[in-house]
Parts: structure tokens; C-alpha cells; sequence
């Protein structure tokens, strides 16, 4: 076990060290996910806290500036930083978990967290990074606070493992272990290699980073290569990435370091997601009085521009418009399974998402020559509550899904999920039954144009046909639990076996 009192005696003193959380700053489920588990670490009676950017957007003044700036050495020269310190809110227990906000405003001082719609990247994003990964330890030794668990979520924080064991592994840090968690695999900080420069790791040790990507440098790939654990997001998932089909060019990596590779699902903030007591809906419902829902339905329906129609399923999503998500299945101009639904089936479609410029401008197209598509373009965490409470069915035909939360969240809203087998969403719903009334969703086989069609159409046809098995899948969907408590404590599991592998 570690050094620190705090592993010995049973509580671990734990950072997350991340790009996004709610509820301060969100791209996708990412956010969602990390300020869950910080929750659920934090309730099992765990030191937990989290490093964050501050990002533009977040407001200074809920925040506590911490006194003297924070030098952080990097690429042949100190930078010195602002250190602001909040709460991360937690509507069941109050504010228990400690969020440091890293303000350095040449870097983050910026409108979106990674891009903005005119640029699909920033270019010095490594370097950015960079600098929250390097400042992780730095903000340690000013609390004179050594975690005995350093957790990176995703290519942003990926260097933190890389520091760790290439330039901590003499410090104060030396009994502290890297685990990385890898959200979505498809996105790996792949940057050119000029930019190793301002990395600020020794020439001689680049090779052992895992940084080099043939004639790039992969921060999730050095992040891989260095933590002393990885995990995934879900079973299924962990088992997925180790082939060629979903490991995105590290899947021989991932398969050289699969004794350190597990899958742990998400689990579901209930303090945030409960449609008995969610605050941002108008009304509320559950098992045992689910009348609002029918009520909430028309809500959603009057705020996409919808008919306030009754005879006709709902089918919604809330998600980036991205092909990962099977937008291109959806949306293409040839084949697309979105306008056939439309124009076939008697249904409602509602829209809430942002992405691609290519998929909302064809969003855009079919909105006006559908009047039962209602589209709203962009991102409301109220909306997006309004979708799951109001909705009969919710679309997520992945072209892989790691873990997917909007799944869980639809389930326990009685909201019936229409996925494909990948990932978490295999993990998290079961295939409705006819014959045995049993299950919770459907299954697309393949995210293919027909198959996103035959698996929406078989749906559709049941909630025309037998609206009593709808009823019974609703019931049974919303008696689905994914509890926080059960994911931090597999987290907690993995933290210890790390600690005690030597």
C-alpha cells in the first residue's frame, strides 16, 4: 500500500484531473460522467477532488481565489497560473467534493472548451493540456496534498500518467499511481511533432513515452503506455477496443496492456436525473403515477414546433451531430434513414443537438420539408431533460458507444431506447421479448440506413399496436437502476489493486 496515511487507513486520497464536468463545463457525457463519479467516490468516504480549466464561461465570482500564483515548469519555461477553488454542487448530500479551476487566460479564456464552430480545433491545444497535466502536480505540492490516486480522463489529461512515471518517479509522488480512464477511444489528442517541444518531457525519454504516433505525437497513446491502470467505460467496451475494428490504431497497444485494462460502466447521478424530483422538468412522475409524462409529452412538443399530437409515438435524441453517433446514416442525401422514417412512418421526431456543420444544414433541409421533425440546434441542459421526460422513444443508432448515459437517462424516464448493439448500450438494455413480455428496448444490429429504419419501424408498430406492452416496457425500463455508488466502488477496487502492484 501507499505511504500516505489516507490509503492505509482505508480512505483514499484521490485527483481527477479533467477537461470537462458539470456543472461547469460539458461538451458530452464526459461531463456528466466524471463529476458522477467524483460524487460517488466522494459518499463511499473518499479524500476526492478534481482539477479543471477555467474555461471563459465559468463565472469568477461563485469562485475563491487561491492565495500566490502556481508556477508550473513547462516546455523550458515556468508559467504562472491562477488557482481558483469552488464546490461541485450535489443536490442529495450538498457540496462535498473541492474543484480547482486552473487560470492561465491565454489558454482557456476562450468561448468553446476545445474548438468554436469556425475552428474545429484549436491549434495549440497539446499545449493547453499540457499545462493542466503539468500543473496537477504543482497544485499538490501547494495544498501539501499528495493524492495516492492520480485518475486522467481522456486525451486531454492522458499526460498526467506520461509525468508521472517519466518525471515524478522520485518525488513526493513516487508511491502515487496513473489511471486513465479512456471515455471515447475515437479521439486521442493526435498532434504533429513539433508541438513535443512544448510538452516539456527530456529528448532522451520521448521514446519511452509512447507519445510517437508514426510521424505524430498521440497523447492518449503515451497516456496508455505509461498509466499503471486503464479502464474503460464499460465491459463490452473494454472488450471492443482491443480489435482493429474499434481500437482506432491503438488496439495492439491496448491488447499489450490488457492485464491493466478493465471495463466499469457508468453509473447515473440520481441526484441530477430522477423524474420524481428533477427540477428542471414542469412535472413530475414515476412507476407508480406516470400520468405527467403524457403532459411533459406535450410540453416537448409545443417547445420543438411539433403538433401537439397524441395518436403518434414521439421518437427524440440528444446528442452531438457527429458520424460516431450515426448521423451520416441518418442524415445522407442517397441513403439516409432519417427522411424515410419521416415521410413512411407515423411518427414525431424531435432533434437536440450540435456538431458538424454538415449534418446540422441537413437537419436544417429536413425540418422545413417535414413538419414532424422538430430540431433545435445547440445544447440546453433543461431541454435536454424536457427530451427524456417527454418523449416515447429515444434514437441512438452509435456507430459505437463506449458507454452512452442518455440510454440510462431515457430508461429512467420511461423513455424506451432504440440503440445499437456496441459498447454500453449492450451493457445497459435489454432486447424487448414479444414472446416472453419481457426487456426494455430495441436493438439495431448494425447501424446501417435499413437497419436504423427496421429497428424504429418495429417500435413504432408496437406502440400503434399493443399499447399495453408499451406500458409494461415503460414500467420495467423505469425500474432500472445504474447506481453511482456501485460504479465508484468498482473504481475503488481498481485504485487499490494499482496501489498495491508494485
Amino acid at each position: 500500500m501507499s505511504s500516505n496515511a489516507s490509503a492505509d487507513d482505508g480512505a483514499l486520497r484521490i485527483l481527477m484531473v479533467c477537461s470537462e464536468a458539470m456543472p461547469f463545463a460539458k461538451a458530452g457525457g464526459l461531463g456528466d460522467a466524471v463529476s458522477a463519479l467524483c460524487h460517488g467516490l466522494r459518499q463511499l468516504g473518499h479524500d476526492v477532488r478534481l482539477l479543471l480549466p477555467r474555461y471563459g464561461f465559468i463565472d469568477l465570482t461563485t469562485l475563491e481565489e487561491l492565495p500566490r500564483p502556481l508556477g508550473v515548469p513547462i516546455g523550458g519555461q515556468e508559467l504562472w497560473t491562477a488557482v481558483y477553488r469552488g464546490m461541485l454542487p450535489d443536490g442529495l448530500h450538498g457540496d462535498t467534493v473541492t474543484v480547482y479551476f486552473l487560470d492561465y487566460r491565454q489558454f482557456f479564456d476562450r468561448a468553446g472548451i476545445y474548438n468554436t464552430p469556425g475552428q474545429p480545433e484549436y491549434d495549440d491545444n497539446p499545449r493547453r493540456y499540457a499545462l493542466l497535466c503539468r500543473a496537477a502536480f504543482q497544485l499538490c505540492r501547494k495544498l501539501h496534498w499528495i493524492p495516492d490516486i492520480l485518475h486522467a480522463h481522456d486525451w486531454p489529461a492522458a499526460l498526467v500518467p506520461v509525468y508521472n512515471r517519466l518525471l515524478e518517479a522520485h518525488s513526493e509522488f513516487s508511491f502515487s499511481r496513473a489511471v486513465l480512464s479512456i471515455h471515447n477511444i475515437g479521439y486521442q489528442g493526435i498532434t504533429a511533432r513539433r508541438q513535443l517541444d512544448s510538452l516539456g518531457l527530456p529528448a532522451a525519454r520521448i521514446e519511452e513515452s509512447g507519445l510517437l504516433f508514426g510521424e505524430a505525437i498521440n497523447l492518449l497513446k503515451g497516456g496508455i503506455t505509461c498509466a499503471d491502470a486503464l479502464v474503460t467505460v464499460s465491459p463490452q467496451h473494454a472488450i471492443e477496443i482491443t480489435s482493429p475494428e474499434h481500437g482506432f490504431g491503438l488496439d495492439a497497444l491496448l491488447r499489450a496492456r490488457q492485464s491493466r485494462l478493465e471495463g466499469i460502466i457508468n453509473g447515473m447521478d440520481e441526484s441530477v436525473w430522477d423524474p420524481r424530483i428533477d427540477p428542471l422538468l414542469p412535472h413530475h412522475y414515476g412507476t407508480d403515477d406516470p400520468g405527467n409524462k403524457a403532459r411533459l409529452k406535450r410540453t416537448l412538443q409545443l417547445e420543438m414546433g411539433l403538433a401537439p399530437r397524441t395518436d403518434v409515438p414521439l421518437l427524440a435524441m440528444v446528442s452531438r451531430l457527429a458520424t460516431q453517433k450515426g448521423f451520416h446514416e441518418l442524415c445522407d442525401h442517397q441513403r439516409g434513414a432519417l427522411p424515410r422514417i419521416l415521410e413512411v412512418l407515423p411518427v414525431q421526431i424531435a432533434i437536440l443537438g450540435s456538431g458538424d456543420p454538415r449534418f446540422e444544414q441537413r437537419l436544417r433541409e429536413l425540418s422545413r420539408l417535414h413538419p414532424n421533425l422538430g430540431l433545435i440546434v445547440g445544447y440546453q441542459e433543461r431541454l435536454a431533460h424536457l427530451v427524456q421526460a417527454g418523449a416515447d422513444f429515444f434514437l441512438m443508432p452509435s456507430r459505437y458507444e463506449p458507454c452512452g448515459l442518455n440510454q440510462m437517462y431515457a430508461l429512467r424516464y420511461g423513455t424506451i431506447p432504440i440503440v445499437s448493439r456496441t459498447g454500453g448500450l449492450v451493457d445497459s438494455v435489454d432486447e424487448f421479448d414479444p414472446l416472453n413480455d419481457s426487456g426494455d428496448g430495441f436493438f439495431i444490429d448494425t447501424p446501417t440506413p435499413w437497419m436504423i429504419f427496421d429497428a424504429v419501424s418495429r417500435a413504432v408498430r408496437l406502440w400503434h399496436s399493443d399499447p399495453e406492452a408499451v406500458k409494461r416496457m415503460r414500467c420495467r425500463a423505469m425500474q432500472r437502476r445504474f447506481p453511482i455508488a456501485d460504479t465508484a466502488a468498482a473504481y475503488v477496487n481498481l485504485y487499490r489493486r494499482a496501489l498495491s502492484d508494485r
